[in-house]
């Protein structure tokens, strides 16, 4: 059967993808609204756009890429005009030779589409497979980013004296907004939000540049430009972020808000000195976030209430603790959301303001100009508060302000970096609290950790082995999921991140054994004995539930 004979509809119905008699009903509305089969299948919700390309790979036996992270060679991106790739639907995705162009296609039985790339690039062609939106998205970033390339090199050129009257004709009457590095820089912002990156690394090397995004806690490649660009790239972020681009000798830090794609977005810029040049990272935090709430941050339903009935007691202290990147700040913030009323007055001291919230009272810490956390905190108690947050216990004079302010009918919810909750007491009794005041003042210590969530599109079940279950407490041949990869979730097998909790009550027990000075361990003990559910625990029951994977699980906890 050759491919001019080759009927979708067929391909899909072999595969098992739809019966005969949807194909038939998609077939009879195909004729009434003249859309391509595909479309009409999607629409009524028979198959999506993953399963289409999958069961059109397996059939033709092509592979089935994911564009989302990858990156296209220049010579493909010349061959094929943006215009006639968005009309065929292509993307150029590389170059072997002299004779073989390699693209990614979103209907393989396009014949015709084949044929006009023969004849416009006198190369044979070989094809890959992608969905419709994947493609469109991957040629509105490639096509975008080659033209700014080239353009911003050509200003880069025209600065050092070379091309100067080309540049200028190019320029005549474009504002500074449209130059081209503006236009890059702008490009690199706009994709990382698309992508969702908590972070931008630009980094300089040998022979180019590179950039690369953070998402769900995993870098990945993202851009690479000319090494000659990146001192300009360098310039115009520090411009935009209010920082000296004459001192290239010493780290600085500097501030941007931008409004991106309908977002507002806060970008907090930090550069660095290398040996090729000036590594910059951008964080990313979209005052939008709807991270933000204790619906959302994964609390199993039980932990919820238990929070919520924490959060009513009427003094005391409250922590969070966990390494840097655990997701500390969103609960603390989806904690001041559930606290926000007109009749109560927050006020909170942050190294920076991460997510602004109406109707709360929000410090930004400037260490330069005096104001410590302890100082602020001094200020905050004659501000006649009722809810106070601290950005982050660093401490003794910071501690023993927080303390103080709990025992004086404070609520006070604050952060330390310790592994787990029973630490957090040993970690404030290490700093020169005394232990009657720790148990006094602290109410609870909620520990946590970020796992990523298993793609919905691609995770796969299995059964766990007899010798891993036996380890982990479980029954043997319990079926768990594991990560696959596909286009929707750039080929990782995950998206998104959810949080795990341990959440320690300081009952009448704790206090006694936290006065006494008993260890680490033994308090864990203590805890765990009167119903704490540790880390593990708590991502293993996420796992089971088909939410993430054992290996994300194992990787974040401990037994």
């Amino acid at each position: 059967m050759t491919m001019e004979k080759i009927r979708l509809g067929d391909l899909l119905v072999k595969a098992g993808a739809i019966s005969e008699s949807q194909l038939q009903r998609a077939l009879e509305e195909q004729r009434l609204t003249h859309s391509r089969l595909g479309e009409v299948l999607i629409k009524n919700g028979w198959v999506t756009e993953r399963h289409l390309a999958g069961a059109l790979a397996q059939q033709l036996k092509k592979p089935l890429v994911s564009l989302s992270r990858f990156k296209p060679m220049p010579e493909a991106l010349r061959l094929v005009p943006e215009q006639i790739a968005r009309r065929l639907e292509v993307f150029p995705m590389s170059v072997s030779g002299s004779d073989l162009l390699t693209v990614a296609i979103s209907d393989p039985l396009n014949v015709f589409a084949l044929d006009e790339l023969r004849m416009l690039t006198g190369m044979e062609v070989e094809m890959n497979l992608a969905t419709p939106t994947e493609i469109r998205r991957a040629l509105d970033t490639a096509y975008i980013v080659q033209e700014t390339f080239t353009d911003a090199g050509i200003e880069v050129m025209a600065s050092q004296g070379i091309v100067e009257t080309e540049l200028t004709t190019r320029m005549d009457g474009v504002g500074a907004e449209e130059a081209p590095v503006v236009k890059l820089v702008n490009n690199m912002l706009e994709q990382a939000v698309r992508e969702g990156a908590s972070d931008l690394h630009l980094e300089p090397h040998e022979r180019s540049s590179r950039v690369r995004f953070r998402v769900d806690g995993a870098l990945f490649d993202a851009l690479e430009y000319p090494r000659g660009l990146h001192p300009a790239v360098v310039s115009r972020v520090k411009i935009m972020a209010s920082m000296d681009i004459a001192e290239k000798r010493r780290p600085q830090d500097g501030r941007i808000i931008i409004k991106i794609l309908e977002h507002r977005i806060d970008l907090r810029v930090s550069s660095l000195p290398t040996v090729y040049g000036e590594k910059v990272v951008i964080r990313v935090l979209d005052q939008s976030n709807t991270m933000v709430g204790l619906d959302r941050i994964g609390f199993e339903l039980d932990d919820k209430e238990l929070i919520e009935e924490l959060l009513n007691v009427p003094h005391g202290i409250l922590l969070v603790t966990g390494p840097t990147g655990s997701g500390k700040s969103t609960t603390l913030y989806s904690m001041l959301e559930r606290l926000n009323k007109p009749e109560v007055n927050i006020v909170t001291v942050e190294d920076p303001v991460e997510y602004t919230i109406s109707g709360i009272n929000q410090v930004h810490v400037n260490e330069k100009a005096g104001l410590s956390f302890a100082e602020c905190l001094r200020s905050i108690l004659r501000q006649d508060p009722d809810k106070i947050m601290v950005g982050e216990i660093r401490d003794l004079v910071t501690a023993q302000m927080a303390i103080r302010a709990a025992l004086t009918g404070h609520t006070v919810l604050s952060t330390l970096h310790t592994n787990d909750a029973p630490s957090s007491i040993v970690r404030l009794v290490d700093m020169g609290i005394a232990p009657f005041l720790v148990a006094s003042s602290l109410v609870a210590t909620i520990a946590q950790r970020l796992v990523r969530k298993l793609c919905p599109e691609c995770k796969e079940r299995y059964a766990l082995s007899e010798s891993l279950a036996a380890s982990l407490g479980l029954i043997a041949d319990i079926p768990v999921w594991r990560a696959v990869g596909c286009p929707s979730c750039r080929g990782t097998g995950y998206r998104g991140r959810t949080a795990i909790f341990e959440i320690m009550v300081m009952d009448d027990t704790m206090k006694r054994s936290v006065v006494s000075g008993e260890s680490a361990v033994a308090l864990r003990k203590k805890a765990l004995e009167g119903g704490m559910r540790s880390l593990r625990e708590q991502g293993l029951r996420k796992a089971l539930q088909g939410e993430t994977s054992l290996e994300e699980v194992l990787q974040v906890s401990m037994a």
